[in-house]
């Protein structure tokens, strides 16, 4: 029980805060049409993304990464670009085991830099973080402009993590034990899958075609269709609860920098995704809110899930024994990025 409420503290909280507001403002919260395709395509999303991990197709891309030199170096330029495409939660969980088995020096900043590169890299496409497909979704915004909006975030950190990469150093090959994992026959399938959400989220596609992605994974590997459903209706219930925060201040805030500052800070506390929903019922500048998420994902362990997944994965090592200097070492390379991020906003903003 105690487990189950340290993993699901977010499911839980947000799913008091919809009833409690609820009870309070007698009001119970309506759901768009457009909340639950949001919700629909990050299910299809999620399970295209298990069927690639079970059909070994990215552990394989894994285990060529760490073949010959600048290992440091590929490991954070292939978790950027991968979680632009299969979300930087699931590219955390294939990249930092690979690198906890490699020899490397300064490896706990380098599973640092790859967290800091996972949520840089899924900032710059709509299906990169939950965050970014709910706003993209939600304000119904075209897909080059999205991409422009957040791309000078993204290519800076792209260049200044590519950079400090020099300095972790490969210092022997990986180990021999390492048996190079299996391909399924299913990989073609589910990269096919993919294609055809990424399509739907670009609205090349109509939503309903996702169903094609359900109806193959029953038949293929029905385990890929147990996904993190605790994430789906955390959603849910945020979703209710920002409705009901808007029904009790009747307010909004319309000045940018004040939300992408609130967006931001408030993450820090409660996540990126809650606190996007929350702050998109109360504005329509969603490049403001684009970019503070995103920037809210770098800074506390809570910022992210990325963050605490990359995190739990190195402490959780047998041979840790550096917990205390890595949580600090986490932080301040993590809080330097988020105040990094601020500075390059209010930078863009005064051009």
């Amino acid at each position: 029980m105690v487990d189950f409420l340290l993993k699901e503290w977010l499911l839980l909280a947000s799913g008091v805060g919809l009833l409690l507001t609820s009870v309070y403002s007698k009001h119970l919260p309506t759901y768009s049409a457009r909340e639950f395709e949001i919700l629909f395509i990050l299910f299809v999303l999620f399970v295209v993304v298990k069927g690639l991990q079970f059909s070994g197709l990215l552990a394989r891309l894994s285990f060529r990464i760490q073949k010959g030199k600048a290992v440091s170096l590929k490991l954070v330029a292939v978790t950027f670009f991968l979680s632009m495409l299969i979300t930087n939660d699931a590219t955390l969980l294939v990249v930092v085991p690979l690198t906890l088995t490699l020899q490397v020096d300064r490896r706990d900043i380098l599973v640092i830099l790859e967290a800091l590169a996972a949520n840089a890299g899924s900032a710059l496409t709509p299906f990169g973080n939950p965050q970014n497909l709910f706003i993209y979704w939600y304000y119904n915004v075209p897909a080059p402009s999205f991409v422009e909006t957040i791309a000078p975030f993204s290519v800076m950190f792209l260049i200044l993590l590519l950079t400090v990469s020099f300095v972790v150093t490969n210092k022997s090959a990986a180990p021999t034990s390492v048996a190079k994992p299996p391909v399924e026959k299913s990989a073609p399938v589910y990269g096919a899958l993919l294609l055809l959400v990424f399509l739907i989220v670009l609205r090349l596609l109509p939503i309903w075609v996702g169903l094609i992605v359900v109806a193959l994974a029953v038949f293929l590997d029905r385990q890929t269709l147990f996904v993190d459903y605790a994430l789906l209706f955390t959603f849910f219930f945020f979703f209710g609860f920002a409705e009901n925060m808007k029904f009790l201040l009747a307010s909004r805030i319309s000045h940018s920098a004040h939300i992408f500052l609130f967006s931001a800070l408030v993450s820090q506390v409660m996540s990126n995704v809650p606190a996007t929903l929350l702050f998109a019922k109360f504005t329509s500048s969603w490049k403001a809110l684009l970019w503070g998420s995103n920037a809210g994902g770098f800074g506390s362990l809570f910022g992210s899930l990325a963050n605490l997944i990359a995190y739990k994965m190195y402490v959780s090592q047998k041979k840790t024994n550096d917990l205390g200097v890595f949580t600090v070492k986490f932080l301040v390379l993590g809080y330097a990025a988020f105040f990094l991020s601020i500075g390059l906003f209010f930078f863009l903003r005064h051009l």
